[in-house]
């Protein structure tokens, strides 16, 4: 049966098993009753503190297990958690903290130093540490106690708001995201449905737990399961091969950038056995098809992406566990999702295989945006979410990301989709990865540059690119310049940073000619 709080996502395995073990980090292990306890223990310290229902919570963590005592515990309270990217600056925090009128701010041990240096800045709010001497702040496990403590729970409404995430503000600031205790519990059982969970199964967590590509691609499925986390406090290949091999871990879900690095160290470290993965999910950024064929034949189970957004369930389109997968593809609708493409006027459905903006209407649905109204009534129309993303879809029903509307290319008057042109460069053997963005154009207005990386550095000249792309795709969406990278930057989610390379791209002369950053 599900809960009505998301609190209490495991009741289900706490009942069936409470002596499970649930959560492994460093020389920690938790069964489900400690863990039970401990978000017990962080909902009766925050209510002694005098929080209350709907009050909001910000918690400033990197990837440790205390992070989701205290996010489970806090929305057991029916406070609001608000998450803070541990990958953003000082001033974002403040913002954050500021703009959701958080009334306590729960600084993890591994922020610590971040976190002392933003808590001055911060009226009228509570600050606990989660260090022995509290540094000045109250002590987390002052907070949380050290006997016996009771917390009673209360029913909790399907629209009662139990997180507050911001987005990255890569259009403009922060927004606050308003999502709701049952739409989250509903996409967390049909996550868990489509991956075929069960408390047989052990998933790795490396990337940031503030992030929906951990809590949903992992997290709440597997404890709603009633399967076992391995967390680890940041993404290192050798430590993510060694704890597959350690722990038995059966999934693991990450982002391509991650994927590749795990290729180049396991055919350096034949004696770690990784034949216990059986399955692994890529989110947050798009899967080239080498990768998934070199993930099959190396680790022995195969890759499904999915497609999601904060707002949107945050899963509306995924690949299930079992049936037909498409390369490419981000999968099919799931049950209980309505999902239609739509053309500019935002009404009418586009035709097979054209590409047009993603909208959906499911329970799992944000509810808006905290204190923006005039967006919310924007984005979410007559129940329907207008993501901005575009995507095709064929006749089967199955979905393809083209990419971000604001990210279409006006080429004279030609739309170009800088997806497209980056699948064409990736066909190329001595391209790792590319990235397409826009730079002005004196004719055209805008045009498209491409950044790659070579798998063997120095190899391919900038002409050579462009006739290759011009052998395969359409003239007028071939890059104009094509810049040669070490590495291609990375944003806090681990997608390309556009933005960085669109700031590169600035000024760039348009004119032929090679060009390279970095050592060739």
């Amino acid at each position: 049966m599900l809960p009505d709080n998301l609190g209490y996502i495991f009741q289900d395995a706490l009942r069936v098993s409470p002596l499970g073990e649930v959560l492994i980090q460093d020389n920690i292990r938790l069964t489900y009753a400690q863990l039970d306890e401990n978000c017990d223990r962080v909902a009766s310290g925050l209510q002694h503190l005098g929080i209350k229902a709907s009050d909001r919570v910000g918690l400033l963590f990197g990837n440790h297990y205390r992070y989701l005592e205290t996010l489970f515990g806090c929305m057991r309270l029916k406070a609001i958690a608000v998450p803070l990217n541990a990958r953003l600056n000082e001033d974002a925090w403040l913002y954050v903290m500021s703009d959701s009128e958080a009334k306590v701010l729960v600084i993890g041990r591994s922020m610590l130093e971040a976190g002392l240096r933003l808590a001055p800045r911060l009226a009228n709010t509570q600050i606990i540490v989660d260090c022995p001497s509290g540094e000045g702040y109250l002590p987390y496990d002052e907070m949380v106690g050290s006997g016996p403590r009771e917390f009673r729970r209360t029913p909790t409404a399907f629209d009662d708001i139990c997180m507050l995430p911001y987005t990255s503000g890569s259009t403009g600031k922060p927004k606050g995201v308003l999502l709701t205790h049952g739409g989250q519990i509903w996409n967390t059982d049909i996550e868990r449905k489509a991956l075929m969970l069960d408390d047989s199964e052990r998933a790795l967590v490396a990337v940031p737990l503030y992030h929906k590509n951990a809590m949903l691609g992992a997290v709440k499925p597997f404890l709603l399961a009633g399967g076992s986390l391995v967390v680890l406090h940041s993404f290192d290949p050798v430590e993510v091969l060694q704890a597959i091999h350690t722990h038995r871990i059966t999934y693991i879900t990450g982002v391509p950038a991650m994927y590749k690095m795990m290729l180049a160290q396991r055919e350096r470290m034949p004696e770690i056995d990784v034949s216990s993965l059986r399955y692994a999910v890529c989110g947050s950024a798009e899967v080239p098809e080498e990768l998934l064929d070199q993930f099959r034949r190396v680790f022995g189970s195969p890759i499904a992406e999915s497609y999601g957004l904060t707002e949107g369930g945050p899963v509306p389109v995924i690949n299930t566990r079992w049936g037909l997968k498409k390369r490419g593809s981000c999968g099919c609708a799931f049950p209980g999702c309505e999902v239609k493409l739509v053309a500019e006027d935002g009404v009418t459905e586009v035709g097979v295989d054209e590409p047009g903006e993603l909208v959906t209407r499911n329970p799992g649905l944000a509810k808006g945006y905290w204190k923006l109204p005039e967006l919310t009534r924007q984005k979410f129309c007559n129940g329907w979410l207008h993501t901005g993303d575009l995507l095709r879809k064929d006749r089967d029903g199955y979905f393809y990301f083209v990419g971000r509307r604001d990210d279409v290319i006006d080429v004279g008057g030609e739309r170009v989709y800088p997806k497209e042109v980056e699948d064409i460069l990736l066909r190329h053997a001595n391209v790792r990865d590319a990235c397409v963005v826009p730079a002005s154009h004196p004719v055209k207005g805008k045009a498209p540059v491409a950044f790659v990386t070579e798998r063997v550095p120095g190899q391919t000249s900038e002409q050579e690119l462009k006739s290759f792309f011009l052998s395969r795709g359409a003239p007028f969406a071939h890059p104009r310049r094509i810049i040669f990278l070490e590495t291609l930057p990375l944003n806090s989610t681990g997608k390309f940073d556009r933005k960085s390379m669109e700031d590169l791209a600035l000024g760039l002369s348009l004119e032929p000619g090679g060009v390279s950053f970095g050592n060739r």
